[in-house]
């Protein structure tokens, strides 16, 4: 017998202040907003918790706070982690 599972995943933009995520893909062919994203460190597989949601979005990336705009979070998509 399987066991029912669910796969739960979003724009980092949807997610709400303490969940977490893993980076799934990015959904953009930019290369400005590409470069913006690995400039900070964000790659794929990376873990995230989102600290604050204001008109930037406030994250913590390996221990590290940084700041996103709105733009930039609606092109990266995560699974979402069950704390």
């Amino acid at each position: 017998m399987f066991k029912p599972f669910s796969i739960r995943g979003c724009s980092l933009a949807l997610l709400q202040p303490g969940e977490q995520g893993i980076i799934a893909f990015y959904q953009t062919q930019d290369q400005k907003i590409l470069d913006q994203i690995h400039s900070v460190g964000i790659k794929i597989g990376t873990c995230i918790t989102l600290e604050q949601q204001l008109s930037l979005l406030q994250i913590k990336v390996a221990g590290e706070s940084l700041s996103l705009s709105q733009e930039v979070a609606q092109t990266i998509y995560v699974r979402i982690v069950d704390n």
